[in-house]
């Protein structure tokens, strides 16, 4: 089985126990080999066998959109694929171009291509004919990698950035949901699954330090995962998710809350009876990042404030201090 399809599964495995589930189960469920998964020794898995992995954590997780959840949610870096394009890249154009030639490696149900057009470019998402036999794999991945190429282009830009327009066939019950995690209120057209952005981004340099950060993310997070499953309190969940996901700022309380298909109330509730709030649990994730990436002297402070989340630097100051007793400044020269 190839390597970058052996990572996806257990990328999805690993999301699905922060989403609360048997990685074990899931696995049993879809007729696959766990332990192999687990000591990637896995050598083959049947378009039925994935079909039925989506299948099935969807319906555990009650989540019609986890495709789209499990996307908003992955690092670049979690497929082992940005490192290579990055080394082959010098723009945003380039590395998009260089993306879509890793796409086979990853699944044979549909391919991407990427093109530019006077003041846009876009990237369309072409399903295989033979797709047909694993419609809602198809559609979950369609899902997933429309909202990881919009985190993709964000990472190498360390902005982010909104498409001027999203292209999706049907969207049923769930077009606010598609227009939050895609940042863009789509448009219906059969069969076209498109990405269309401002040309300006184009030529855009890549910068690579915040792929190096997401490497360190998960260092940090591979050491919780296998504690993560079902049984685990709420905000030990929410903990893993936070670090593992921090590489593009710490998600707010409506956007965490959709990612465990709940409701901010919910959320805020079931935290509450287990004796924190949500805003603690983002203090505590903000502070050990923080005093992680100033400890390793490899970041500017201002980079470090905006991959936390904060719009200005004075904000971040001051938080830090309220932290530590020290500013960021003072910190990282100590």
């Amino acid at each position: 089985m190839d390597n970058f399809q052996l990572r996806f599964v257990g990328n999805l495995l690993a999301y699905s126990a922060q989403r609360g589930l048997s990685p074990e189960r899931l696995c049993t469920l879809s007729g696959i080999d766990f332990e192999a998964v687990r000591q990637q020794t896995l050598t083959s898995i049947s378009p039925k066998q994935i079909n039925d992995l989506w299948l099935n954590a969807s319906h555990l997780s009650n989540d019609p959109l986890f495709g789209l959840h499990f996307g908003e949610s992955m690092q670049l870096a979690a497929l082992g694929i940005v490192g290579q394009i990055i080394q082959n890249s010098g723009s945003v154009g380039e590395a998009l171009t260089h993306a879509a030639d890793f796409i086979p490696l990853l699944t044979d149900l549909f391919d991407m291509e990427v093109s530019r057009s006077g003041p846009t470019f876009s990237v369309q998402f072409i399903p295989d004919p033979a797709s047909a036999e694993s419609p809602f794999a198809l559609r979950q991945m369609l899902d997933l990698a429309m909202v990881f190429v919009l985190h993709e282009v964000d990472g190498l830009v360390l902005k982010r950035i909104s498409p001027d327009v999203v292209t999706l066939p049907e969207i049923t019950d769930n077009e606010p949901e598609y227009e939050r995690v895609l940042r863009c209120k789509p448009i219906r057209k059969p069969d076209v699954y498109k990405l269309t952005f401002d040309s300006r981004y184009w030529d855009e340099p890549i910068l690579t330090a915040n792929y190096e950060i997401q490497q360190l993310l998960l260092q940090k997070a591979g050491a919780l995962m296998h504690t993560v499953g079902e049984g685990q309190l709420l905000k030990e969940r929410i903990v893993s998710y936070l670090i593992a996901n921090a590489y593009m700022g710490v998600p707010g309380l409506d956007e965490i809350a959709a990612n465990f298909n709940t409701s901010s109330r919910s959320l805020q509730r079931k935290l509450q009876e287990e004796g924190v709030t949500y805003q603690q649990l983002t203090d505590s994730i903000r502070k050990s990042l923080a005093v992680n990436y100033l400890q390793s002297g490899q970041y500017p402070i201002k980079e470090i404030s905006y991959l936390l989340g904060y719009n200005e630097l004075s904000a971040f100051s001051r938080a830090f201090k309220r932290w530590t007793g020290r500013t960021p400044v003072t910190y990282q020269k100590r």
